[in-house]
């Protein structure tokens, strides 16, 4: 079986890692301290780099689960980075959140060395990630898509290939742009509801029973009747990133971007007003002012 090496064992990364090590293949983990704790991994056989060359070096497929396209490019490109240690016909499988232009630029890189190229952004949540239910968006060659994909049903559980590469991080962000942008509408609106003293209850029924039911609101509602952001584990600097990229990536396009535009002035200043640790549904109160 392939030698997997892992960077960026995040909330999203530690679960890719344990199925991938529940189905039998070998890791390779690259040590940060942004890691969650590797403790079990190891207890499982992972070996651990400091290196991500190293890592590369003993690896036939590298997962990448980074931040955004800064954290990607450093860690592919950048000195004792992935791209000094691949082998030939080694697979770079990019998992991160991404603008599709430094994705292209990337994978040239990549190909241009010997290896191989796929970007599988992600949508759900860590909950799905450490149950290996994950969807995952690929864009790339179809035949390296199949080759993969014994080592991607470990983790996900619906596989769609989008297209060439870029456009599966193309469409992660066209996923984010519309369920964030929903949440967004939904909780000034929850704002604007409390600020004009309708019950929340009485909010989420009506909205439920009519235009406003959906995804968004069931992730929200927690937050909305008992203050609990758990519905949606997600931060709001990770939401600004994300429909910066969006704005970023319309811009290439020469796309409309209005809408966009608004729910990214609506996070940067709710970002302005928290810490970034708070999670989307919160910003219902920074709306509110509470």
């Amino acid at each position: 079986m392939k030698k997997i090496g892992m960077v960026g064992i995040g909330l999203m990364g530690h679960g890719i890692a344990s199925n991938l090590q529940k189905n039998g293949y070998a890791l390779a983990l690259f040590e940060h301290p942004g890691n969650q704790p590797l403790d079990a991994l190891k207890a499982g056989g992972a070996q651990g780099f400091t290196s991500t060359k190293e890592l590369a070096a003993a690896s036939d497929v590298v997962i990448t689960v980074l931040t955004g396209s800064p954290q990607v490019e450093a860690v592919v490109l950048g000195p004792g980075g992935l791209l000094e240690g691949l082998r030939p016909r080694s697979i770079v499988i990019d998992c991160s959140t991404a603008i599709p232009s430094s994705t292209l630029r990337v994978a040239q890189a990549v190909q241009q060395a010997g290896a191989r190229f796929l970007d599988a952004p992600m949508t759900r949540t860590p909950k799905e990630a450490a149950e290996g239910r994950l969807n995952l968006l690929v864009g790339g060659d179809a035949p390296l898509l199949e080759e993969c994909r014994p080592v991607l049903r470990c983790f996900a559980e619906n596989i769609t290939h989008v297209g060439p590469v870029g456009a599966g991080h193309g469409m992660k962000l066209l996923h984010n742009y519309v369920s964030l942008g929903m949440v967004t509408l939904i909780a000034e609106a929850a704002a604007c509801a409390q600020r004009n003293g309708v019950a929340a209850d009485a909010f989420v029924d009506v909205l439920a029973k009519g235009g406003g039911g959906g995804i968004a609101l069931e992730r929200i509602k927690p937050y909305l009747l008992s203050g609990d952001p758990g519905g949606l584990r997600f931060t709001i600097a990770n939401a600004r990133k994300d429909l910066d990229y969006y704005n970023a990536m319309a811009t290439d396009a020469g796309a409309a971007k209005e809408v966009a535009a608004a729910v990214l002035a609506t996070l940067e200043g709710a970002l302005a007003k928290s810490t970034p640790q708070a999670f989307v549904p919160e910003l219902v109160s920074l709306l509110a002012g509470r």
